[in-house]
């Protein structure tokens, strides 16, 4: 048999320079270890995410549904539990630690219970924010005192909370939720060796992942051939009224699409009903329309439910949202028939109109933030 060359050390050290390179220029996962049937890391290189949100002075980030301490150099679960003002025994047990354990500088400690917020406010996500200032107008209108507590904090996506299980990694749980380790560890402050312990909370930052499109080129000769245009073989007829066709079919869900006089008809009335009280910008914001108690709220076009929040007597308001960035608000409402993130058509019921002396809606459309006068997508 014979004897094949033995490689040089040129050579090999040539071939491990190429690995190394293509792991970094891909963002190769490293680990190896259960390389099985499946091992694919390409969709967690792909992830973005983004940083993790700064800490308040005492070290707390806070988000709707659960807060973390970030420890700082020299800390202890001690002297961190004693900063932030629980108990070192419970969050330390919270935690799976003992109750002296050092922490890393940039460590997470997810909190058992809610302290104080942090002096910025809860971090919530961006949409949240505008549909609540949204709303904020409507309690304004709808009667109460206007002392509705609004968010205007920090905005971010909540990123899920996963407690290790035996014999997970850095690098399973990474994989498991689509993200890089890097970025794990980063958001979690794990040490270099990436280690991880059983019962531990490690956030999972959150993705935004824009789909990407292929470009094909088209190669000579390829696809269909361009048609003459009918304009060079004969003149165009005369353009006929069948353009009016348009504001026939007051269906359409291109809201917003035009703000002149073809934007008309573009919303149904949301209750039958008068008029009593005319749009106003910065003071009504919108049209109260008379109508019996128990009436039903229709949806004034096409769209998708944002957002169902309470003025400070828990009196229901309704946001929905339209094609180009058009909203409609419906206030002074019960009986909600609708969820969040339902899709509704126009005339869909959503509500129906609180009993008062007298019962009324209260309604605004709006570009964006900014709020319009309802008649010109009414009428």
């Amino acid at each position: 048999m014979a004897t094949l060359p033995k490689p040089s050390l040129k050579t090999v050290l040539m071939g491990g320079s190429l690995i190394l390179l293509t792991a970094c220029e891909t963002n190769f996962d490293m680990d190896l270890r259960r390389f099985g049937g499946g091992f694919d890391t390409s969709s967690a290189a792909r992830a973005a995410t983004p940083p993790r949100p700064e800490p308040d002075g005492r070290g707390i980030i806070s988000y709707p549904n659960y807060q973390v301490a970030v420890a700082r150099r020299g800390d202890t679960v001690s002297t961190l539990a004693s900063r932030i003002g629980l108990p070192a025994a419970e969050l330390a047990r919270f935690n799976g630690l003992p109750g002296d354990a050092p922490l890393r500088d940039g460590e997470l400690v997810a909190l058992p219970r809610r302290v104080a917020e942090p002096s910025s406010g809860v971090i919530r996500p961006a949409d949240e924010i505008d549909i609540t200032t949204l709303a904020g107008d409507a309690i304004d209108r709808a009667g109460t005192d206007g002392t509705a507590r609004r968010n205007d904090g920090p905005t971010g996506e909540e990123p899920l909370r996963h407690q290790v299980a035996r014999g997970e990694t850095a690098y399973s749980i990474a994989r498991l939720n689509g993200v890089s380790v890097r970025a794990l560890a980063d958001w979690n402050g794990l040490d270099a060796a990436l280690t991880v312990r059983e019962g531990q909370y490690l956030l999972i930052p959150p993705v935004s992942e824009a789909p990407r499109r292929e470009a094909r080129v088209t190669e000579p000769g390829e696809g269909s051939p361009t048609p003459t245009p009918p304009s060079a073989a004969a003149p165009l007829p005369d353009e006929s009224p069948a353009a009016a066709a348009d504001t026939s079919a007051p269906d359409s869900p291109e809201l917003g699409e035009s703000r002149t006089s073809a934007s008309a008809a573009r919303m149904a009335m949301p209750v039958d009903g008068r008029i009593t009280r005319p749009f106003e910008k910065g003071r009504t914001d919108g049209i109260d329309i008379a109508a019996s108690a128990g009436s039903s709220v229709r949806a004034a076009a096409n769209g998708t439910v944002a957002a169902i929040t309470r003025d400070t007597d828990q009196v229901p308001i309704l946001v929905v949202r339209h094609p180009n960035n058009v909203l409609t608000v419906y206030a002074n409402i019960d009986g909600i028939a609708v969820e969040k993130g339902d899709r509704v058509k126009r005339g869909d019921k959503l509500a129906e109109v609180r009993a008062g002396s007298p019962a009324f809606l209260h309604f605004q459309v709006r570009e964006g933030t900014t709020s319009v006068d309802p008649l010109p997508y009414l009428n």
